[in-house]
């Protein structure tokens, strides 16, 4: 599929969509109109509630949209239903994709970062919301987000690794520097920094492929610069120095 694909008013109405929703498609495409023009047009209008709900129930396209330029738009929101791909970087408000999102440097979003797919990056990922990605997301520097990281896949840093709330990968996380996350950090398989690792929940590995901090840190040093703390000591932790969370009772055995 195409996003020439036409939405009409009865196919929305097919797809469950509620009646303000309806009622601002008629308005703005009387005679129907292309699925990417729509997903524009909700851009346009601010209604990302809208768009995220129609790509949702319509699904990607085999588009690709290039932007051969850095793209510095702090105020502009981009939703595609396809892949996005950024030969330099990219700083915009909302940035979500049916499929992939690719940048040669850094991408940057005031809110959130959004892909069906794959999230990769030269430099580094950030977002003052959350950043989720259906499979991996990789950057070549560091990736933050003001609350939540979660991947279908894996999870990889250059630098560090840091969320307001939880990180979350179906398979391994690995981070250059330090892991940091408000809630708990878990991994289908393992857990890798080269410095410390904290959480304000719990560290697991769920496959118990193990936890290891500090594997760029000799291990004399690894009581100052691979302190691993969080709610309870993980269950697989193979390298590190464990310290109990400041604040709480977390065990210590």
């Amino acid at each position: 599929m195409t996003g020439n694909f036409k939405i009409t008013l009865a196919y929305l109405k097919e797809l469950g969509a509620c009646r303000d929703g309806q009622r601002e498609f008629q308005k703005a495409f009387p005679n129907g109109g292309e699925y990417q023009e729509v997903l524009d047009r909700c851009v346009k209008e601010g209604r990302i509630d809208f768009g995220l709900w129609l790509l949702a129930h319509v699904g990607t396209t085999e588009d690709v949209r290039v932007y051969e330029d850095a793209v510095n738009s702090p105020g502009e929101y981009i939703m595609f239903a396809g892949s996005v791909e950024f030969k330099a970087g990219a700083n915009v408000r909302f940035l979500a994709a049916g499929l992939g999102i690719e940048a040669g440097l850094g991408i940057e979003a005031g809110w959130g970062i959004e892909a069906g797919r794959g999230i990769k990056a030269g430099g580094g990922i950030k977002a003052g919301w959350g950043i989720e990605a259906g499979l991996g997301i990789e950057a070549g520097l560091g990736i933050e987000a003001g609350s939540g990281i979660e991947a279908g896949w894996g999870i990889e840093a250059g630098r560090g690794i840091e969320a307001g709330l939880g990180i979350e990968a179906g398979l391994g996380i690995e981070a250059g520097w330090g892991i940091k996350a408000g809630l708990g950090i878990e991994a289908g398989l393992g857990i890798e920094a080269g410095w410390g690792i904290e959480a304000g929940g719990e560290i697991k590995s769920v496959l118990g492929y193990g936890i290891y901090a500090g594997v760029s840190v000799p291990v004399k040093d690894w009581y100052r610069f691979a302190v691993v703390s969080a709610k309870a000591k993980p269950e697989y932790l193979l390298s590190g120095h464990w310290k109990p969370l400041e604040g709480t009772d977390a065990q210590t055995t």
